[in-house]
């Protein structure tokens, strides 16, 4: 199997899709979300061959990154061509944050710092963590004026993720951005779901747009949510206003959309269309990069099954072929599959494209007992919060 070469630089988007996020001026208005067990440094190396953006780590919990754990501290590693740093945290506790911002500035780790506050996995709400956390005005404001405050040290800009709110009847949104704007947060972004939309039905764009209005141009907003195509991102930026866009699942098993992304923001009409030819030799690269990442080639190979159904959506692959890529082993195995792939299908259109990733009906929030009582935290239920602390990805 050939080792596919760096795909052709993209150009640069027009100077007014540029984002400012702090001092850090991005030539693209694109970040990637963060993917626990997705995006580690193989899948951000290989997405940066494709086109310009911010390429944020896998989320860590700020408990783990204050103890050191061994895990937490290789996602936050970042090789030499990695910049900007970007490294995303989740945490509930504001003392436990400030620890670990402080040791993210002091120790020189990373030139971004998001703050996760969208994760709806039930395991994580019900503790009051992830998108639960906001309804409660005064934890949320002392979470992310600290965090703003540690990281003002080295002059490292502060973003905050969010969903919604919790459900239709109680959304956070609007209060929580205005309340990361007055802290002195870079930049809000916003999935248009709540956490009881987990990742079913259609992103609400119309919050993106009212989180814009509300917020002015006092600080970016950006938008976040069923951006599976670069004509997706610039149907949301025209649509609400929103000045850059956040890719998650869209680019699951597509690390050139990031590529599309620069040419449409650039005005270009040019789109990757890979055949089973190209798709091949990018899931060998990535199993490559996976293997460099994890020093070890069982390891890497291993942690590539789980993008073998992203990448060939809809192109003709047997069954079995398809089964036996999801068991792979080595390197030598994976390149022994992908050559019986048939080389000369083409792009198959919109059997390729569309929804990826999670889908998930609507549920009731599980939250923690009088959670929704009061929009006042309650230090007796500390304990409990801590929980919520679980490598939990989501948004």
């Amino acid at each position: 199997m050939s080792v596919i070469s760096p795909a052709p630089e993209a150009a640069s988007p027009k100077p007014e899709t540029a984002l400012r996020i702090g001092p850090i001026e991005l030539s693209s208005p694109v970040v990637l979300a963060p993917m626990a067990g997705i995006t580690n440094t193989a899948f951000r190396r290989l997405c940066r061959e494709y086109g310009a953006g911010l390429y944020v780590t896998e989320m860590v919990t700020t408990r783990a990154l204050v103890e050191r754990n061994p895990k937490t501290m290789r996602i936050i590693h970042h090789e030499p061509y990695e910049t900007p740093r970007s490294v995303q945290l989740y945490g509930v506790d504001p003392v436990t944050m400030g620890q670990a911002v402080r040791m993210l500035v002091e120790e020189d780790r990373a030139d971004h710092i998001d703050l996760n506050f969208g994760c709806p996995v039930p395991k994580v709400t019900r503790k009051g963590g992830g998108s639960a956390l906001p309804w409660k005005q005064d934890l949320f404001k002392s979470i992310v004026t600290t965090a703003v405050t540690e990281a003002a040290r080295r002059d490292v800009p502060v973003t905050v993720k969010m969903r919604k709110g919790i459900d239709a009847d109680h959304t956070t949104f609007l209060d929580a951005a205005e309340t990361a704007r007055n802290a002195g947060v870079a930049a809000v972004a916003l999935h248009g779901r709540t956490a009881a939309d987990l990742y079913s039905g259609t992103a609400d764009w119309d919050a993106i747009a009212r989180l814009k209005d509300h917020l002015g141009d006092t600080v970016p907003v950006l938008g976040n949510g069923d951006i599976f195509a670069a004509e997706d991102a610039l149907d949301m930026m025209a649509r609400t206003g929103c000045d850059g866009v956040v890719i998650g699942r869209g680019c699951q098993g597509r690390p050139w959309l990031f590529g599309d992304l620069a040419n449409a923001l650039n005005g270009s009409d040019e789109r990757h269309r890979p055949g089973l030819a190209e798709v091949a030799r990018a899931v060998y690269k990535h199993g490559q990069y996976l293997v460099d990442h994890f020093e070890d080639e069982f390891l890497g190979v291993r942690d590539l099954r789980k993008h073998i159904a992203w990448y060939f959506k809809g192109y003709p692959v047997g069954g079995e072929l398809r089964s036996q890529l999801a068991m792979v082993s080595s390197l030598e195995e994976l390149a022994g599959l992908l050559d019986q792939l048939d080389k000369d299908a083409s792009y198959p259109g919109a059997a390729a494209e569309g929804s990826r990733g999670r889908t998930t009906r609507p549920k009731k929030p599980h939250l923690p007992e009088g959670w929704l009582d009061s929009r006042i935290f309650d230090p007796s239920g500390k304990s409990l919060l801590s929980e919520a602390e679980l490598d939990i990805s989501g948004g």
